[in-house]
């Protein structure tokens, strides 16, 4: 049976080391690159994210990553965006100042009211059908942001609660978002990460 290579993004600004770990928990091959040869060879690829959205893609521009990740979902390549890596998707965000995204979801980043933060654990709760989270609906995550992703209904399959519904996962096609941390979130994370990897390679 073949081994499933994961590639995390690496631009400066993720908690490799946490999703690497979890990842060959899991039973995957893990690379960490910025290398386009390299992320080209595997199979899923993670963006992670810790930090501020304007500096998050200064860094993904210098490293000549932003046209290679869009161009890489046109070709249908499976990509998980993890915390920041979620928002990194949308449209733009308004965090620190009006900056432009990935613009591979349709959407945007704003702030909670009053610059309120969402930290500790809050729990998933599935909006639309679909079998690579159900199993994971009702279950708990691990959270810690400041800002949100605010976009079209049928992009957000899952929420979560503070102060108001937000959207705790998005999806588009091979591209899923995910706001809360995973690799921090104990067996419910591991488990949720093993079958978003497993699905998208095999659908």
């Amino acid at each position: 049976m073949k081994i499933i290579v994961v590639g995390i993004i690496d631009y400066g600004m993720g908690n490799h080391a946490s999703i690497a770990h979890s990842l060959r928990d899991l039973g995957f091959r893990v690379r960490i690159s910025r290398e386009i040869e390299e992320l080209d060879a595997v199979d899923v690829l993670i963006l992670p994210g810790v930090g501020a959205f304007p500096s998050a893609m200064r860094e993904l521009h210098k490293s000549g990553l932003v046209s290679y990740l869009q161009e890489q979902v046109r070709k249908q390549r499976p990509l998980i965006g993890i915390c920041l890596g979620m928002q990194l998707l949308a449209g733009a965000s308004y965090e620190h100042e009006y900056t432009a995204g990935l613009d591979i979801i349709p959407g945007e980043i704003i702030p909670f009211a009053n610059h309120s933060v969402h930290t500790g654990w809050n729990t998933l709760e599935c909006r639309q059908r679909n079998l690579l989270l159900t199993p994971s609906d009702g279950k708990e995550f691990y959270f810690n942001h400041s800002f949100y992703y605010q976009g079209p209904d049928e992009y957000q399959v899952a929420v979560s609660r503070h102060l108001l519904p937000f959207a705790a996962v998005i999806q588009r096609g091979k591209v899923v978002g995910l706001q809360f941390h995973p690799e921090k979130s104990q067996i419910a994370g591991k488990s949720l990460l093993k079958n978003l990897i497993m699905g998208c390679v095999h659908d």
